[in-house]
């Protein structure tokens, strides 16, 4: 059965504050999970995203703040339930199976209700290898049973921290689609750790990206992507390029052109580009350059041919360097003079951003 989405919050982490010793690994992070959903804790090594996982789940105990996990207060306030109390699966980087026990009993180590190791061992495609033991299964396989032994006890939420980091990428990228696709099944909730962009934007409904301890941005995939709050963000999440503009009465002038700007920006701004926002078109003698909403000449300084697609290198009249991405092959070339439009969508951030 398909996952429901409702408005009932399944996790909700209020202004966590966590230090050890002199270093403070989280600074106010407030996370919330929307019962149905799959969230990303997504930041660079550091960030405080594991920490905060470690919080939820019982493993740290916050200096301050508040978890409520399905409506239930699990710390803070004076109030406090241990972690085998807290209704969390837990799937860890390495799986963490007990190598002595058979799948099926690491998969019934919680006591789960008759029946749902069977169930779950079903779920994830491996009800034939009940008698195995961990040794004997493929990386992937060990994954699997991670995650059939978090849902056995039928968790209010599953904690997944970087599970598949491990891994190389082909079996990465294939094992998180079937993990993610089983987590939807079975109706889960699931706060998902990672380093990894890609993974966090393909597979999650809302991404909450942190950096030295603190929540930058939290949102869609969608949003937090294209309407990156800052300009780390907007780096961190993907290639980005950044011109220098001025904004004034809700536009924003910038060697690309004219575009549009929220009211309160005033002054110099950066203007954030995608490589994808911008479309080449060849010049030639009758070619007209406007000057307006990102058609101006550019000249080729390289391309990639990256077999989907193919990123070419550009040099604005200023010496402003930009990329081009775009499907296909390309037929530009290193020299080439070029009209550059932009057709995506670009973010205007204050400098301080």
């Amino acid at each position: 059965m398909l996952a429901q989405v409702t408005d009932r919050l399944a996790i909700e982490a209020t202004g966590i504050d966590k230090s050890f010793g002199e270093t403070r690994a989280v600074a106010g992070a407030s996370v919330s999970l929307v019962e149905g959903e799959v969230v990303a804790l997504l930041g660079p090594s550091g960030s405080g995203k594991t920490t905060v996982l470690r919080v939820v789940a019982g493993f740290e105990v916050p200096d301050s703040g508040t978890v409520d996990i399905g409506g239930r207060r699990v710390v803070g306030d004076g109030a406090w339930v241990d972690p085998e109390r807290r209704r969390v699966g837990m799937v860890f980087q390495e799986g963490a199976l007990f190598p002595h026990l058979t799948v099926g009993k690491n998969v019934g180590f919680g006591n789960p209700a008759p029946g749902r190791v069977e169930e779950c061992l079903a779920l994830v495609g491996l009800a034939d290898r009940a008698r195995s033991y961990p040794h004997e299964l493929s990386g992937g396989e060990r994954q699997r049973v991670a995650l059939a032994r978090a849902l056995a006890p039928e968790p209010e939420v599953v904690l997944l921290d970087e599970p598949f980091a491990s891994l190389d990428a082909g079996l990465r990228v294939a094992l998180r689609e079937e993990i993610m696709g089983i987590l939807r099944k079975a109706g889960a909730s699931a706060l998902l750790v990672t380093h990894d962009q890609e993974e966090a934007l393909s597979v999650a409904d809302s991404v909450t990206v942190m950096r030295e301890g603190r929540v930058e941005q939290a949102g869609p995939p969608e949003e937090v992507y294209s309407r990156p709050a800052s300009r780390w963000v907007a780096e961190f999440l993907g290639a980005a390029d950044i011109v220098p503009g001025r904004a004034t009465d809700g536009v924003v002038d910038c060697e690309l052109g004219r575009f549009p700007a929220d009211h309160s920006l005033t002054g110099e701004v950066d203007v954030v580009v995608r490589p994808e926002a911008l479309r080449l078109r060849a010049v030639n003698g009758h070619t007209q350059i406007n000057g307006q909403n990102g058609d101006v000449r550019a000249r080729v300084l390289s391309r990639s041919f990256y077999g989907h697609d193919v990123l070419v290198e550009l040099a604005l009249p200023s010496g402003l360097q930009l990329r081009s991405r775009t499907l296909g092959s390309s037929r530009w070339e290193p020299g080439d003079e070029v009209a550059v439009t932009v057709e995506g969508v670009v973010s205007v951030l204050p400098i301080s951003g």
